[in-house]
């Protein structure tokens, strides 16, 4: 019989989808505050797969992912996922914006895969708690990426491929140093 084991502690990361780059750099502010200093900053892409978000965000919208330092329990992801929904609506009040300025998707970067947090409910989607989805973005092997059949349209061109590329690695350095102390 299989014992249970605690979880590793895995990587924190956070997609943003903005127009305004003003409501990027607020939100991004208050992320460090809550979570600590960013490791790796991604470049500004066009987000131009969706027009999902166009009717509230407006046109022109940029996507951008950071990783940050310190390492998380993957079971806190729900929590997290709330409290930036919470940041979002925050945000929006203090623009006295009708839609968001800043859209921030968290997720988790294991060794193996890449995972994000969602409010929606789809099939291959896990409920985790409090209303909270875990959404399996893609899988990681010793040869790249693995893009799967439900991974979003705009992670699956090499863009952002990169940049989950260099946090696994860094992730895997840390997590060497943290289990071999």
């Amino acid at each position: 019989m299989g014992q249970a084991k605690d979880f590793k502690p895995v990587k924190l990361i956070c997609g943003f989808i903005f127009s305004q780059k003003e409501a990027r750099d607020q939100a991004l502010k208050l992320l460090v505050d809550k979570f600590g200093p960013v490791e790796l900053e991604s470049p500004d892409y066009v987000f131009n797969f969706s027009s999902y978000y166009e009717p509230e965000m407006g046109t022109g919208l940029k996507r951008c992912f950071v990783s940050f330092e310190q390492l998380i329990r993957p079971e806190s992801l729900p929590e997290i996922k709330l409290w930036t929904n919470e940041l979002e609506r925050k945000i929006q009040e203090q623009w006295a914006s009708p839609g968001r300025p800043v859209n921030l998707d968290p997720g988790y970067l294991t060794a193996s895969a890449l995972i994000m947090a969602t409010t929606k409910d789809f099939s291959h989607r896990v409920p985790l708690s409090q209303g909270i989805y875990a959404h399996l973005e893609f899988l990681f092997s010793k040869k790249g990426l693995k893009i799967l059949d439900w991974t979003y349209p705009d992670f699956r061109p090499a863009t952002y491929h990169d940049f989950f590329l260099k946090v696994r690695s860094r992730y895997l350095e840390q997590l060497k140093k943290i289990l071999s102390e």
